[in-house]
């Protein structure tokens, strides 16, 4: 079984051109790690980089937290990770009571558990360091642009996992206008009954944070969620094994009831990217919500390409052992393009061109797919002279950048916004 890449992108440029269809995104934490122009635009760290200098800089504190992290290490091995380990502090912190556990008593733990959060907060702030220059070399900057020229009848709805401001720094860079679910100008205010009306301000932009983001809190006087400066204070669902409970509060419940409506309105597309399908909070509301009777569909683009050092070569880890490889073969509302391969109508198969194209298919078919020219060669191993034509290559779009440059690739003239 195979997929033709090119079948499938000119039914997705169909689908993102069509005014009928509500476009939607999903974003994960792989977004906010895409860059442009290596070491010229923002980024936040990728998880194992973000981790180890969290831990390093907490050990150098305290030798009681050195310790306890050198522990948790040797027992989580290669799932040493920021949830790993703050789900391990939060599970020793709940069976210790009154006594005393690796040098640490319960606000011994607590302490720790707060300075790990507020280390992740600094290390994601990467908008302390804004300036036009790194603005225009932001993928952010040339989705918010693709984005700002489509003229449709529903606005593109963004969903984020993220909690930092690179989103918004990239729509406020091209002046369009969205609305992020808080009211009001002195403490904007988190406006629930506003998420829940599908056409409430229906021209704008909607960038829903579902695990929160830097500057929401809880304004004491109040007791509202409000938007303001970036503190200590700010209400994240931080990647532990208490983020499932934390998403049944506000104002990440509305925020998921969001997600929810849109899937279950009829000609929803909801396309995943720089999401590893880990959260189940998440995934269980993409699956329940597709199983309503609804005409939705979500792409997930997958980036599923890795480095394996045992075999000394790239491997793809989207195969019939992948979580969604059960959800997307049963479910025929689910596509995912991984970069080797696909599941497409609950079919898996390699990408392969069934035609070999032209030069001027080529150069359009050079935006989202890197053809193979001899297969039994390693990736990128090819002798000059030596290469055949043979229709397989790698999916380019579970790449953000890739992905990107794609939606303003095909922008018709009659879409782009007059002046």
């Amino acid at each position: 079984m195979t997929h033709d890449p090119s079948e499938y992108i000119r039914g997705l440029q169909q689908l993102l051109i069509s005014d009928k269809k509500r476009i939607g995104f999903l974003f994960g934490a792989g977004t906010s790690m895409a860059e442009k122009v290596k070491g010229k635009s923002l980024t936040v760290p990728a998880i194992g980089p973000l981790t180890n200098n969290v831990v390093d800089i907490l050990s150098d504190i305290k030798e009681e937290y050195k310790i306890l992290f050198n522990e948790i290490n040797e027992e989580l091995g290669e799932k040493f990770n920021i949830e790993t380990i703050l789900t391990n502090l939060e599970q020793k912190r709940e069976i210790i009571g009154k006594g005393t556990l690796n040098g640490l008593e319960y606000n011994g733990f607590l302490d720790l558990i707060q300075s790990f959060k507020d280390k992740i907060r600094e290390k994601i702030s990467v908008h302390t360091d804004f300036s036009e220059e790194k603005a225009i070399q932001m993928v952010q900057t040339d989705f918010a642009k693709w984005v700002g020229q489509v003229q449709r009848k529903y606005p593109v709805e963004i969903f984020t996992t993220n909690y930092d401001y690179l989103f918004e720094l990239g729509l406020e860079y091209n002046n369009v206008p969205y609305y992020d679910g808080f009211t009001g100008s002195f403490k904007p205010f988190f406006n629930s009954s506003s998420i829940e009306e599908m056409n409430f301000l229906p021209k704008q932009t909607k960038l829903w944070k579902i695990h929160g983001s830097l500057g929401w809190q809880i304004d004491e006087s109040s007791k509202k969620i409000i938007r303001t400066n970036s503190n200590g204070s700010d209400i994240l669902i931080y990647p532990s094994v208490l983020k499932y409970k934390d998403s049944k509060k506000q104002p990440y419940e509305s925020l998921m009831d969001r997600l929810s409506n849109f899937l279950k309105t009829d000609d929803s597309i909801l396309i995943v990217a720089g999401y590893s399908f880990g959260d189940e909070h998440i995934n269980a509301r993409i699956e329940s919500a597709l199983n309503s009777g609804s005409t939705s569909h979500v792409i997930f683009m997958l980036f599923d390409k890795y480095w394996c050092t045992e075999d000394s070569k790239y491997k793809f880890s989207l195969t019939e052992k992948h979580p969604l490889y059960k959800v997307a073969s049963l479910n025929s509302k689910i596509s995912v393009y991984g970069m080797n391969s696909a599941i497409i109508g609950g079919q898996y198969g390699r990408w392969q061109l069934k035609s070999q194209p032209d030069k001027d298919d080529t150069i359009q078919l050079n935006l989202y797919f890197d053809e193979y020219f001899d297969d039994t060669k390693e990736i990128g191993k090819h002798d000059q002279g030596t290469e055949q034509w043979s229709g397989l290559g790698e999916f380019m779009l579970p790449n953000f950048v890739k992905l990107v440059q794609f939606l303003n690739s095909f922008m018709l003239q009659n879409e782009v916004k007059k002046g």
